[in-house]
């Protein structure tokens, strides 16, 4: 038998949790045709030796909704080993909604996800109304990745109340109105519904996002709904209370975000360095989870290192004030020079000194070093660094800044500030590191490449996961949660969405800032190391981490093959 392509001699990794074996892969039609001793020969073979063989991973809290339409090979995850993305997250959507709805929709999305919104309105076909239409538009592109989508309590609830969406209680009509555009956008392809309870997520105008205080009933009647179609209802920013209600009406799939730094038994922590977790805080967060989770089926989902704001010369400054803002003011090309000169590092430095000035606290700020990747797990501070070298923290930050070209960055861990209470947490079964935001807060994190960190960090250099126990947490675990039934596992018959790595090469690379946004808005990207090739739907998709140019993602679709 002839194969499109053939794996050959790799550790094949299934996704299942099982024991990795040696053996090849065979692909043929978009599918996995044998596994083992393959006979007969492939199109495309390739050499798997000393490489491992997994499905391709599962990113289930994404925000490319609106960069596929001008990315459409959806990068950074496509270079860390993504094969299908969840869209969708946090309520945000832009379907439904009516022509004239489309800028408060983009401006929305840029408020609460830093997504530019004339990039948005410019970069997308903007030719749907309804949900289903949404997902036949995406469907026109031609992805890179496999696309499976949400519809959001946001847009829905705008579309149903107009402005008193924002604050205002829903009607028994508006309800039904509501769950029955959710309903028919399940029909449609949705595979869920997302919602947001984040009151810091806010409109243009200042304004909590539609839906952020809509009453526990409105949410219930649509979770029953959502759950009796079998799909899955995600949330951000509710408390526990709150997740219980979601998922005794949906009795069904409930995904939530969870920051050790803001939960903890559903209550707010302060943040700050004294909010930075222990690993006893880490251990009862896991425990308050599985409490919550009891014979419920819910998931939540974490980030795997530190994050919530890139520092540097390349976009965001710690400071502000006069000399601050002119700098701030300069393009990547005069910051360097800028700082170079005594007089203006001098200004900087003493208005870093003054009560206020600084955006960020340097006890939380870590230098990602200067080489090719990043140091993420690094414990010096920078206030350490500061004060290991008797210099104010400004002037580190200066001084790091001119031995870099003005390339380097710095890490704010506002979130996953401590990986040992991390590593607490990942101990509950339900519980999925992940988190990346892809395609969200474009300008301020890159967190994107959190499936190479999975390898490098808690897999090769920590050993916390066993291979087949880290592979299982990126592919078939949330491959679950989604509802997909067809991918997320190695064996016969399954969509061929396949990884081949190099484990002991693969990594994150240094991120950097580029203008590739419609209009030159700017952007972080991270490319990776040590994936050799990434299969989509059958194709080769990438091969010694570029792109190839073929964009065989699929709109994965609720209740279809």
């Amino acid at each position: 038998m002839n194969h499109d392509i053939v794996i050959r001699g790799g550790t094949l990794v299934d996704g299942s949790g099982a024991e990795p074996v040696a053996g090849d892969l065979a692909v043929k039609d978009g599918r996995i045709s044998a596994l083992g001793a393959v006979a007969g020969k492939g199109e495309l073979e390739i050499d798997a030796r000393d490489r491992i063989v997994t499905p391709g991973f599962v990113d289930i809290h994404t925000h490319l909704d609106a960069q596929m339409g001008w990315d459409p090979d959806m990068t950074p995850v496509s270079w860390h080993g993504v094969t299908t993305a969840l869209i969708g997250n946090c309520g945000m959507t832009f379907a439904p909604c009516r022509p004239e709805d489309r800028e408060l929709l983009a401006g929305m999305m840029e408020t609460v996800e830093d997504i530019p919104k004339q990039a948005i309105l410019s970069g997308l076909a903007w030719d749907w109304e309804h949900y289903g239409e949404y997902l036949d538009s995406i469907e026109k592109l031609g992805t890179a990745v496999n696309v499976a989508g949400m519809v959001g309590h946001a847009a829905v609830r705008y579309y149903v109340m107009g402005e008193r969406s924002f604050a205002d209680d829903a009607t028994a009509d508006e309800v039904e109105r509501m769950t029955a555009i959710v309903g028919r956008s399940l029909d449609d392809g949705a595979w869920g519904f997302s919602t947001n309870r984040f009151a810091p997520h806010r409109a243009p105008d200042g304004r909590s996002i539609p839906g952020t205080f809509a009453a526990v009933s409105e949410l219930q009647t649509i979770a029953a709904a959502v759950g009796g179609k079998d799909g899955l209802m995600q949330a951000v920013g509710a408390d526990f209370d709150v997740l219980k209600a979601i998922a005794d009406a949906a009795r069904s799939r409930v995904l939530f975000s969870y920051a050790l730094e803001i939960y903890d038994d559903g209550d707010t922590l302060e943040m700050g360095a004294a909010a930075v977790p222990d690993a006893e805080t880490g251990r009862r967060a896991a425990a308050s989870l599985d409490s919550l989770c009891g014979e419920r089926d819910i998931t939540a989902i974490a980030h795997v290192r530190g994050s919530g704001f890139v520092l540097g010369l390349q976009s965001n400054l710690p400071a502000q004030g006069g000399a601050w803002d002119r700098l701030a003011a300069l393009d990547l090309g005069g910051r360097p020079a800028a700082i170079a000169d005594a007089a203006t590092a001098e200004e900087l430095v003493r208005e870093a000194r003054q009560d206020g000035a600084g955006r960020v606290r340097p006890e939380r700020c870590f230098y990602m070093g200067a080489g090719e990747t990043p140091d993420y797990t690094g414990e010096a501070s920078l206030a350490d660094q500061a004060a290991a070298a008797g210099e104010h923290w400004s002037e580190t930050f200066l001084r790091l800044s001119r031995e870099t070209g003005g390339r380097a960055l710095f890490n704010y861990r506002m979130f996953a500030g401590s990986l040992e209470a991390q590593a607490r947490l990942f101990e509950s079964d339900h519980l999925y590191p992940g988190l990346g935001d892809a395609g969200a807060h474009v300008s301020q994190i890159m967190d994107a490449g959190w499936p190479s960190f999975m390898l490098s960090h808690w897999h090769r250099e920590t050993g916390f996961y066993s291979l087949a126990r880290v592979i299982e947490r990126m592919t078939s675990g949330p491959a679950r949660v989604v509802g997909l039934n067809d991918r997320g596992i190695l064996r016969e018959g399954m969509a061929a969405d396949v990884n081949v790595i190099d484990l002991g090469r693969v990594a994150e690379l240094q991120p950097r800032l580029v203008h590739d946004f419609p209009g030159g808005a700017p952007r972080y990207i991270q490319q990776a190391r040590g994936f050799d090739a990434t299969i989509v739907n059958g194709r080769l998709s990438l091969r010694d981490g570029k792109s190839t140019g073929e964009r065989s993602g699929q709109v994965l679709r609720r209740g279809t093959p």
